[in-house]
């Protein structure tokens, strides 16, 4: 099972998986994006769009790319207003716009390794020269982590279609070493699905320049 049939099965047996409430990662990074004074916001794996909901009521310009149909549907009755594009973030750019910055939540960790440096050199090429980027990925902390069949490095498939990497810190630094970091960190993201639980995600907040990198 690839990524879209996979995607397209969930969202059709589950439907709203996550509620309508944005995740606690997208309530972070809109407060830095205002600070900032970031106009426009490419969501990678936008899903059914509960985190561009909040940005766009936000004030910001948001495009969403997703893989699922059904996601999209699911965002469009109930009027998620932003531009989706249909596909997999592997065959960004679907467009010649660059944007102010990435929020990219949960979908990063989805990849293997060779894939995921394709994904950041896309995300590289979609953003403006000093555009920013808040990336949340699964970390080693989770209960999860070590659990399946292990594909590559800290890489297992505990459901068939999906892989998933866990990222330490280091591990997460050397990913986005050709950006300027300037944070990173856990996040707690609390969930109902499936019964409540919280997982622990790691971020890290990047800046497209050029020249030495300097992180806090």
């Amino acid at each position: 099972m690839n990524q879209k049939e996979y995607w397209n099965k969930r969202f059709n047996d589950e439907g709203i998986i996550w509620t309508f409430n944005p995740c606690k990662s997208a309530l972070i990074a809109k407060d830095k994006f205002i600070d900032l004074g970031i106009n426009s916001i490419l969501i990678p794996g936008a899903g059914y769009g509960r985190n561009a909901k909040l940005f766009v009521d936000s004030g910001f310009t948001v495009i969403g790319i997703e893989i699922s149909e059904r996601a999209i549907e699911i965002a469009e009755e109930n009027s998620v207003n932003i531009k989706y594009y249909h596909g997999s973030i592997l065959d960004m750019p679907f467009d010649s716009e660059k944007y102010d910055s990435i929020f990219c939540f949960n979908v990063l960790h989805l990849f293997l390794k060779e894939e995921r440096k394709v994904v950041i050199d896309k995300f590289r090429n979609q953003l403006k020269e000093h555009g920013y980027g808040f990336i949340v990925v699964m970390s080693e902390l989770e209960e999860s982590f070590g659990k399946g069949e292990e594909i590559e490095p800290n890489t297992n498939e505990s459901r068939i279609g999906k892989p998933i990497h866990y990222f330490t810190d280091s591990d997460l630094r050397e990913h986005f070493k050709e950006f300027q970091i300037i944070e990173s960190g856990i996040i707690e993201e609390p969930e109902s699905h499936g019964g409540e639980h919280v997982h622990r995600c790691r971020y890290i907040m990047i800046k497209n320049s050029t020249g030495s990198q300097h992180s806090v």
